[in-house]
């Protein structure tokens, strides 16, 4: 379980990785994040989030709904 939770769906690049970071920038070193979204391009932005930010992408997957999951660690 998540320390906190955002739903992106139906939010189109480059929003959804904006919001993300908006809602990482409140959380607390060591607290966890889990985005839903359902933009394809969400995928590549938020890898590319991490690996500028050095916050920790713990889990990336596709939903049966076709949808996309996230979990991050506040670093």
């Amino acid at each position: 379980m998540a320390d906190h939770e955002l739903d992106v769906r139906g939010v189109n690049c480059p929003v959804p990785v904006m919001r993300m970071r908006k809602e990482l920038e409140t959380m607390t070193s060591g607290q966890t994040l889990r985005v839903l979204a359902s933009d394809p391009g969400s995928v590549r932005d938020i890898n590319a989030y991490v690996k500028s930010s050095g916050d920790t992408l713990l889990e990336s997957k596709k939903t049966p709904e076709g949808d996309f999951e996230f979990l991050l660690k506040r670093v």
